[in-house]
């Protein structure tokens, strides 16, 4: 039996801290809270905090508890809970059981500081659940920034290398870091299929929310020179399909026409460094189910 850990698969009779994340869905049906939480009791974990919802469009129920134990518990008492949660939901319930731990993080950046500053320096003051263990930049402008916090930085050119073979060097420098979560902080490159699928799950990409408006270079000026009242930014998973993986935080401010272009892009900034923030704060504490294309998010 295996039990999955964040995106790890460990077996044995490891001890584990007594502090887990129970991840329930499936088809919704009556009395599901009153199996889950008693299968909890019946093995001694104490749930600290709770959170369900049904999708009624989909008849589909979501479930997420934080447990404790007051005693360490082996990866196979763990299976066994897992086993137990099964055994009394409907057929084709997903149940993930994940430490409350600090799992590794891996940034992909390109020129633009300013995402990548605000996840460095809450990793510093020990504010980001997650630990950054590498930066990965097909410019060498960031690394200065990067090496103030002791966080190796990577340089892998792309010139002179095809799409296919920039990403074959930049899978081998992720994939020897063995991250959970790899964050596209302002990464200005369109990533093959093949990358997508390789990390697929993994990947969280930011953009200003203008899209499907104002694409291309300069959206900013763009959004000035049309009067734009609102800016917003969005976080979402990466998907083969441009900028439309499922969303996982958003946030506008507003504008007006006191907003120089410039001003725009910095308020820009500020949006989408937060909006970026929260979305690596949830996806790290393992609060986001995705179905049918669509995120719930226990905030």
């Amino acid at each position: 039996m295996q039990l999955q850990v964040g995106s790890s698969h460990i077996a044995g009779d490891t001890i584990r801290t007594p502090h887990e994340i129970i991840l329930v869905d499936c088809p919704d049906e009556v009395g599901l809270i009153h199996r889950i939480t008693g299968v909890l009791a019946s093995q001694q974990f104490n749930i600290e905090s709770n959170q369900e919802f049904v999708d009624v469009t989909t008849s589909h129920f979501f479930f997420r508890a934080e447990v404790s134990l007051k005693t360490s518990c082996s990866i196979e008492s763990l299976a066994q809970l897992k086993n137990a949660l099964t055994h009394i939901l409907p057929e084709r319930a997903n149940v993930r059981i994940v430490s409350r731990e600090l799992r590794p993080v891996v940034i992909c950046a390109t020129q633009e500081p300013h995402c990548l500053g605000e996840l460095l320096l809450l990793d510093a003051v020990g504010e980001l659940p997650g630990r950054i263990v590498a930066v990965i930049s097909n410019h060498n402008t960031l690394r200065k920034l990067v090496e103030r916090f002791d966080v190796p930085f990577h340089f892998v050119p792309h010139d002179k290398l095809s799409r296919e073979q920039h990403e074959q060097h930049v899978a081998q420098l992720i994939d020897a870091y063995m991250p959970d979560t790899i964050v596209l902080a302002r990464y200005m490159r369109v990533l093959t299929n093949d990358f997508v699928d390789r990390y697929s799950g993994r990947l969280i990409n930011i953009h200003h929310s203008f899209l499907p408006a104002f694409v291309g270079a300069a959206p900013y000026r763009q959004a000035f020179e049309r009067g734009v009242k609102v800016i917003g930014a969005t976080a979402h998973y990466v998907t083969a399909e441009l900028d439309a993986g499922p969303i996982i935080a958003q946030d506008v401010i507003p504008v007006d026409h006191s907003f120089t272009a410039k001003q725009m892009a910095q308020a820009g900034s500020n949006v989408e460094k937060s909006v970026l923030a929260k979305a690596v704060r949830l996806v790290l504490e393992d609060r986001i189910f995705v179905h049918s294309g669509r995120t719930v998010v226990f905030s």
